[in-house]
């Protein structure tokens, strides 16, 4: 992993309940909230700037400026919802460039783990009592923030215990 483990450190407290917040919310009201991803760039704003060096703090903000881009092309053409765009731009400068095979193929396994997971989880009666109006267990269409807040969530624990 190219992130170093003391980055992913300082981050991780302050992205992980940002991430289970999301994951939370896109499974019960199948958006995610404009707050969490506002919250996801302070976080890195504010922390990145104290955590990593100048150019590479720089070169992660233009990382938020392209997924941005590349999202809102792919929102307008129907492939993916306009908070999972903005979701996946407000974590994109917590990847470490050198991490874009690792960080997609986490994500690739962390997608199917979560769509099997919502699947399973949504025809066990038990859980739906629990959660009676989740949105996403009636819905065809999956709640990605469960996906997206994961992968960045295992991305920075996976930094933290085995970051350089």
């Amino acid at each position: 992993m190219a992130i170093s483990a003391w980055s992913a450190l300082w981050f991780l407290p302050f992205v992980l309940p940002i991430c289970i917040w999301v994951a939370w919310n896109d499974m019960k009201f199948m958006k995610i909230p404009n707050k969490a991803v506002m919250a996801l760039v302070i976080v890195f704003v504010a922390v990145g700037l104290l955590v990593l060096p100048l150019p590479d703090y720089l070169a992660r903000l233009l990382q938020l400026v392209i997924v941005l881009v590349i999202g809102f092309i792919l929102n307008m053409v129907g492939a993916i919802g306009a908070g999972d765009a903005k979701f996946a731009a407000a974590a994109a400068p917590f990847i470490a460039p050198g991490d874009l095979r690792t960080i997609l193929y986490l994500f690739a396994a962390v997608l199917l783990a979560a769509v099997v997971t919502h699947r399973v989880a949504r025809r066990v009666p038990a859980v739906r009592r629990l959660t009676p109006d989740w949105e996403s267990w009636a819905r065809r269409d999956f709640p990605m923030g469960l996906a997206l807040g994961g992968t960045l969530g295992f991305y920075l624990i996976a930094g933290a215990i085995y970051g350089s």
